[in-house]
């Protein structure tokens, strides 16, 4: 099985890094993940102030990808995130063994789609929406979920991509570098018109033997980060080489690989 895009545009954020300069001198340098915090949550002015005031720094990471990112009205858009709010989910588990009545809000903003609603609630954006969590192999399960989307006859998907650490609580069950980020790209079919310079990814699910190189440098990581980096190098190096196909083991029993081309 095997998926083809173009990236029209992408944006990312985590910490230090938030403009494109940084993000593709972060892929051609020494493999290194950002620090687990974002240290200046954005502020995310694009939204109404009503709205943003229930947003959380996990959802404003992924809002302000989205935004940086817009979809042309009536695009259809994919979030994906391993764990999601898993910070909220927590405290109103503690109130629960505590015996105190749950908040209706608190409840309704830890749902896996809550901050893609309220983004798109803050764009009046009424198409197609899908919110994806596929464990270690999420990123895959959202560009899976965007091919669909692209087959169905979107003429482009927004695909938006965010994580942070588990809380306390849950620390002892991570099982990969944690890390606060997020990322948006808009994604369409190869040979969109007006688009052919635009970077093109691959994505092929394989057998657990599949031929390809597990990059030393980003074999422990979480698959976004992991897959963003090999995207941006094949634009940072689009004048010297490609970067070799990327394999990933996300899942029990199958391979991915992951071709990046500019």
């Amino acid at each position: 099985m095997r998926f083809e895009f173009i990236i029209l545009e992408w944006s990312a954020y985590a910490d230090g890094l938030t403009r494109h300069d940084d993000w593709l001198r972060w892929a051609k340098g020494f493999p290194q993940l950002p620090r687990p915090l974002v240290e200046t949550v954005p502020a995310l002015a694009e939204m109404p102030a009503m709205m943003r005031r229930r947003v959380d720094r996990l959802g404003r990471l992924a809002c302000q990808v989205a935004y940086w990112c817009q979809s042309p009205a009536g695009a259809p858009m994919v979030f994906a995130s391993r764990y999601g709010d898993a910070t909220r989910s927590l405290a109103l588990l503690g109130d629960l063994v505590q015996g105190q009545p749950l908040s209706p809000a608190g409840f309704g903003l830890s749902v896996h789609n809550a901050v893609s609603a309220l983004y798109s609630i803050a764009q009046g954006h009424t198409d197609n929406t899908v919110v994806v969590a596929g464990g270690r192999a999420s990123v895959a399960a959202a560009l899976t979920e965007a091919a669909a989307l692209l087959a169905d006859g979107a003429p482009e998907v927004l695909v938006v991509y965010y994580e942070a650490p588990l809380p306390d609580g849950y620390a002892e069950f991570e099982d990969e570098p944690a890390c606060e980020y997020a990322w948006a790209w808009r994604v369409a079919r190869p040979g969109t018109s007006g688009q052919n310079a635009s970077p093109a990814l691959s994505l092929e699910l394989c057998g657990d033997e599949a031929d390809g190189i597990a990059d030393p440098g980003t074999a422990g990581w979480p698959a976004g980060l992991a897959v963003l980096r090999h995207l941006l190098q094949s634009i940072a190096l689009r004048d010297i080489t490609a970067p070799a196909p990327l394999l990933r083991h996300d899942r029990a029993g199958t391979s991915w690989r992951w071709s990046a081309h500019a």
